[in-house]
């Protein structure tokens, strides 16, 4: 196990090492922040202290490497436009980001495994079929389409919810969050179906395909001969056969919603980390950018460790041929 874990960790950083470059490089060479940061009026002397204050005058390359060290010194910088650090801008984002994600991307997940394993198991009733309809719609609406259509029937024309912002907040641990309140959790139903609903249509067809596949197998043929009961089949069983894809797509699922709630955050004026980005690229904030892309990269690259560590206590096989 220590060597499977040893070799994933290695993996992780040359991934990371990788990473970097492409994101520094690439932000870099999207525009000058100069231009946009210093006003046109500026004299000469301003405009090079600023350039200066900045450290755009350096080297692409010693910029990189400034950015490294101070990198893994969990130093990444000072915004541009915010003047302030860009963890702290980030972190102060981040908890309305957090709760949005979890509460859709939760919810999506035990709703649809729950109503696909239902469709797998009877799929000739007539609610098995209206359910996969249902997940057919989630996958062919665009998200931005039906976040619209949510703000105008609920909000506009119905008036039952909030169509935009973050509502009242509560302070536990230092962060505030918006789902302890009545208010908070009014604001935040909407922007929470419109993120969910491809993931919720994803959780359906995949848990559905997986029961079908499960429950024609030896597995269950042999435990429903020796009179086992089909609730103990589909806890002991099924569950347990189709836990290792659905794992899989929900540790995917979070860290991609995590970094691309941009759209359902700059359509209902969420306060998250999607639309500081929006807004930091409309304004080259290089610091905003990069911060944001390595974060975005690190997460992916630990939920992608953590699910290759539960696979392995799941299955040793895994360990196994890690160890080979």
């Amino acid at each position: 196990m220590l060597g499977f874990v040893i070799q994933r960790l290695l993996q992780a950083i040359a991934v990371m090492a990788v990473m970097s470059v492409i994101v520094f490089f690439g932000v870099y060479a999207i525009g000058n922040p100069v231009d946009i940061v210093i006003p046109p009026d500026a004299t000469q002397e301003i405009r090079e202290e600023a350039i200066r204050r900045l450290g755009l005058d350096r080297p692409v390359w010693e910029q990189y490497g400034i950015f490294v060290v101070n990198l893994l010194q969990g130093d990444f910088g000072r915004s541009f436009i915010y003047n302030e650090p860009v963890l702290q801008l980030i972190g102060g984002r981040l908890p309305a980001t957090l709760e949005l994600v979890l509460i859709s991307v939760v919810s999506a997940t035990v709703l649809g495994v729950s109503l696909g394993i239902y469709a797998g198991y009877r799929p000739d009733g007539w609610l098995s079929k209206t359910i996969m309809a249902v997940s057919i719609l989630g996958f062919s609406v665009p998200s931005f389409w039906v976040g619209l259509i949510l703000i105008l029937t609920f909000a506009v024309s119905l008036g039952w919810l909030p169509a935009g912002g973050r509502g009242e907040t509560v302070e536990l641990w230092g962060i505030r969050w918006s789902f302890l309140t009545i208010d908070g959790l009014s604001h935040i139903v909407l922007p929470a179906v419109n993120l969910a609903l491809f993931k919720f249509a994803m959780m359906i067809r995949l848990a559905r395909a997986g029961t079908r596949e499960i429950m024609l197998t030896d597995t269950v043929k042999f435990a429903r001969a020796a009179g086992i009961s089909e609730r103990v089949i589909l806890r002991r069983h099924l569950l347990k056969l189709i836990s290792i894809p659905i794992i899989t797509v929900f540790g995917l699922e979070l860290g991609s919603t995590l970094a691309f709630a941009v759209v359902t955050e700059t359509i209902f004026s969420w306060p998250g980390v999607g639309k500081l980005i929006i807004d930091s690229i409309a304004v080259l904030d290089r610091p905003v950018m990069v911060a944001y892309l390595i974060l975005i990269a690190l997460l992916f690259v630990t939920i992608n460790f953590v699910v290759d560590l539960v696979f392995a206590l799941i299955d040793p096989r895994l360990r196994t041929k890690a160890a080979a």
